[in-house]
């Protein structure tokens, strides 16, 4: 078992690293070439940027029983259907029993802002409790499936 974070703008790279590290579980960190990230015990896997290509290497490289670490519901219902775990990085588990509900309420967000129904201030500003929250819910999805 791996974990591989979709570490593009990843507000929990630290917590996932030390988590790692603690339990010596295997992690990659998937990034494109327009960001900079530095492990001290992860690996860091760069991609070329554009459309998807972090989406496409998580992909590539996860298999079953791995988990993923990701804020993008396509690649987490991607990696669902390689039968690899994922978890969002506010700490809810992608299922097979939420993914698909989660999928179409960001179509029917999209196609709202497209015709302008919805405004654009996007999510609060991450604090503390946010971070202890992820940890908690990261671990013991962890702890279940190791």
């Amino acid at each position: 078992m791996k974990i591989l974070v979709d570490a593009d703008a990843c507000p929990v790279n630290r917590i996932v690293e030390v988590i790692a590290k603690e339990k010596n579980i295997s992690l990659i960190f998937i990034c494109d070439k327009n960001h900079v990230i530095r492990s001290e015990f992860g690996d860091v896997v760069t991609v070329e940027s554009g459309p998807d290509a972090v989406d496409f290497k998580i992909i590539e490289i996860g298999k079953k029983g791995d988990l993923v670490v990701t804020q993008d519901y396509g690649v987490a219902a991607m990696a669902l259907g390689k039968g690899m775990f994922a978890v969002h990085q506010s700490g809810k588990e992608f299922t097979d029993y939420n993914i698909d509900s989660l999928l179409m309420e960001r179509h029917l967000s999209k196609k709202a802002r497209r015709v302008g129904r919805q405004n654009g201030k996007g999510p609060s500003k991450r604090t503390q409790h946010d971070d202890e929250l992820f940890e908690k819910l990261f671990l013991s999805i962890l702890n279940r499936i190791i």
